[in-house]
C-alpha cells in the first residue's frame, strides 16, 4: 500500500495498529507489515504472502487502507497493489487506485530502463475485464517503478 510519507505520533500509532491488527494471523512469514520509503520519497506498508495466499493477501490491503482511513489518513492513500512474478521471471503487478476505486495492470520489463510490457498490460486488462473495475483512462496507468514486491 502506497501513500504520501506521514510523521508524527498519529501516523505511527496508526502503523502499530495495522501491526496489531494483521500480527492476529498465525499462517504468516516473519512481521506482518513492514514499513519502506521508495526512492520517489512515498511510504509503503508491505505484506509479504505466499502465491497460495492470495485471498489473505487482499485481506491484508483492505484492513491496511480502513486502518489508514479510519485514522485520518484516507487523502494520503495513492495505491495498492499485488505483485506477481512467473516462473520465467516475468513481473506484474494489480494497481488499485483508491481515490478512483479502479483497477490497472503494471508491468515492468526487466533491466536498468523504465519500460513496461504493454502487450502484457492489456492482455491482463481484457482477461479481468468482467472481474474487476478496470480503470479506463490509460492515462491513469502510472508506473509504479521499484514498488516493495515487484
Amino acid at each position: 500500500m502506497c501513500f504520501a510519507t506521514v510523521e508524527g505520533a498519529a501516523f505511527e500509532q496508526t502503523h502499530r495498529e495495522v501491526q496489531a491488527l494483521l500480527d492476529a494471523d498465525t499462517d504468516r512469514d516473519g512481521p506482518p507489515v513492514k514499513l519502506r520509503q521508495d526512492d520517489y520519497g512515498y511510504s509503503w506498508l508491505v505484506s509479504h504472502r505466499a502465491p497460495d495466499q492470495l485471498h489473505a493477501l487482499v485481506t491484508d490491503l483492505h484492513a491496511m487502507n480502513s486502518q489508514m482511513e479510519v485514522n485520518g489518513f484516507g487523502p494520503q492513500l495513492l495505491c495498492s497493489l499485488a505483485g506477481f512474478r512467473g516462473r520465467a521471471g516475468r513481473r506484474l503487478a494489480l494497481v488499485y487506485l483508491y481515490k478512483r476505486g479502479t483497477f490497472y495492470p503494471f508491468a515492468p520489463l526487466p533491466g536498468e530502463a523504465h519500460r513496461r510490457d504493454n502487450a502484457l498490460e492489456l492482455q491482463v486488462r481484457a482477461a479481468l475485464a468482467d472481474e474487476l473495475r478496470i480503470e479506463q483512462d490509460l492515462g491513469r496507468w502510472f508506473p509504479v517503478w521499484g514498488a516493495p514486491g515487484l
